[in-house]
């Protein structure tokens, strides 16, 4: 067998992991206390869920649908479906962007028991 075929097997082989490993869902887990609202970012840290006037906490994530963290103010003064929970304060502390698929499932199904 030739290098170049080899090269080719190779770059085939790499050609196709790659092409499965990019098209599995990432499977997100949440905490039994999600919630779910429609997030905008008014005024950092102020911002709406469904309407009501909330802040993030200090030290608050956001999560994008790629499973990225984001800062706030680089969302912009769009709206979000997103998941999210309370601190002990009332302050939201975890915030997830869902994907449409994640839209499409009860926030029920999504949360996790086992986590807080």
């Amino acid at each position: 067998m030739s290098v170049t075929t080899r090269l080719l097997r190779l770059l085939t082989i790499f050609l196709f992991a790659t092409l499965t490993f990019s098209a599995m869902a990432i499977d997100r887990d949440f905490p039994a206390s999600t919630l779910r609202g429609k997030l905008i970012v008014t005024d950092y840290p102020n911002v709406t869920i469904n309407g009501n006037a909330l802040r993030l906490s200090p030290g608050s994530r956001i999560w994008n649908t790629q499973q990225l963290t984001q800062t706030p103010n680089s969302l912009g003064s769009d709206t979000y479906v997103v998941n999210y929970t309370l601190n002990v304060q009332g302050d939201i502390d975890r915030v997830w962007i869902l994907t449409s698929d994640e839209v499409g499932q009860k926030v029920d199904a999504q949360r996790n028991s086992l986590k807080r």
